[in-house]
């Protein structure tokens, strides 16, 4: 099995840089939804599908503020990365 197959990851948010584009939430609505003013409500638990995974790189690097952030997940945490 290949290291990037047991990674799982995470996708984080940055609410001083985020203007509410909304882009990230038409990517992979499997994990971000916008609240009422367009801001993104991003879940956090760990990204276990590979597709999901592509789309999430897809929209941190997509972003037009930069305000998405794809990290690892650590297995020992349960609920923040």
């Amino acid at each position: 099995m290949a290291v990037s197959e047991t990674l799982e990851r995470r996708v984080l948010v940055n609410p001083v840089l985020c203007t509410g584009f909304g882009y990230c939430a038409e990517i992979v609505p499997e994990l971000i939804t916008l609240d009422d003013w367009g801001f993104p409500i991003v879940n956090s638990r760990p990204i276990k599908d590979e597709r999901v995974s592509n789309l999430a790189h897809r929209a941190v690097v997509t972003c037009p503020r930069l305000a998405l952030l794809l990290v690892e997940a650590d297995p020992n945490h349960s609920d923040r990365p």
